[in-house]
């Protein structure tokens, strides 16, 4: 973690808004399984942008030039990063709208 935390500007960001979530979690939330739900999906978008990062740094150890498979895979990395944002977005939303009473 250290090491993505280094090198990843993203991951640097996704630490922050951990260190943001937790105590948030616990103003937003009123029990123990939305909190865990909130600080969860910010685990899980961590989790899938290191696992973005381990599959960038290999394949572009494999070969550092273009290539239309490994740009595919790296693609398609990235769009798991970008549904986990999704998620970890609406699951905020859904329980700040919760909490000031809209839903």
């Amino acid at each position: 973690m250290r090491a993505a935390a280094r090198s990843e500007e993203a991951f640097r960001q996704e630490l922050v808004a951990l260190l943001v979530a937790v105590p948030a979690a616990f103003i937003v939330a009123t029990d123990a399984w939305r909190r865990l739900a909130l600080i969860g999906v910010i685990l899980l978008l961590m989790i899938v942008e290191l696992l973005n990062t381990a599959i960038e740094k290999l394949s572009d150890h494999v070969t550092p030039h273009h290539h239309d498979e490994i740009g595919r895979v790296k693609d398609m990395a990235s769009a798991a990063v970008g549904l986990s944002l999704l998620l970890a977005g609406i699951v905020w939303l859904v329980a700040l709208a919760e909490r000031v009473g809209l839903i």
